[in-house]
């Protein structure tokens, strides 16, 4: 169990919400509209949280060595700006825990490396997050995950020691970047590549398979 934690802060796709059905059609719809078979959610998921490189590498097998990379991640951009609120949900439990976090008197907020242009509409739509103190997106700061910056400046805004939250993610750079800034970290095994990966290999200082199991580490069940 954790002690003397103020916050939580959260990585936001495959920790908090489930976006990959979003993000797949996003790319998905690039494939149909060249005439290409559609594929199904499920080889999309487990690079959601990749973002573009993820998304467009699955539907077309490319990276951003491509030439026509550039062009096709800002085609993917204009499809999932406009659909991004569509299928996108709290995964199970999520709720509940961010009212536990509030309910005793813990600040909790997001730290992503999704950029603005999409965190910030994303999350005002979904009323999970009004009570979210702090949201960092990964151009908040001049480096993302896993460098440190984007966390210090999240533990800054809350203006506590970044030793006083805990850090919550399901990517590997989740548990590296936590461990850079001074916070303790819980590997997410239910998200994108915590339930693909080795995730004992990441050195989280716990790792857990749902989101109430970090209840128990916070010691709010």
């Amino acid at each position: 169990m954790f002690k003397n934690i103020d916050a939580v802060l959260f990585d936001l796709d495959g920790t908090l919400i489930d976006s990959a059905p979003d993000l797949g059609a996003a790319a998905d719809k690039m494939r149909t509209d060249r005439g290409l078979a559609s594929l199904p959610l499920q080889q999309y998921r487990s690079m959601a949280g990749a973002g573009a490189r993820g998304m467009i590498g699955v539907a077309f097998g490319i990276t951003p060595l491509h030439a026509d990379f550039e062009a096709m991640k800002l085609e993917f951009f204009s499809n999932y700006e406009a659909c991004m609120t569509e299928r996108t949900y709290a995964f199970d439990g999520i709720a509940d825990l961010i009212s536990q976090i509030c309910r005793v008197g813990l600040k909790w907020g997001v730290m992503t490396n999704k950029s603005a242009r999409f965190t910030l509409p994303l999350t005002k739509a979904m009323p999970l997050f009004s009570t979210a103190q702090t949201i960092i997106s990964g151009d908040t700061t001049p480096h993302a995950k896993p460098h440190p910056a984007p966390l210090l400046e999240a533990a800054r805004q809350l203006s506590l020691q970044p030793g006083r939250c805990i850090y919550v993610g399901d990517d590997e750079r989740d548990i590296v970047a936590g461990r850079a800034a001074g916070m303790p970290t819980v590997a997410a095994a239910y998200g994108y590549l915590g339930s693909l990966a080795d995730v004992s290999g990441w050195k989280a200082d716990a790792t857990i398979v749902s989101p109430a199991a970090l209840l128990n580490l916070l010691r709010m069940a």
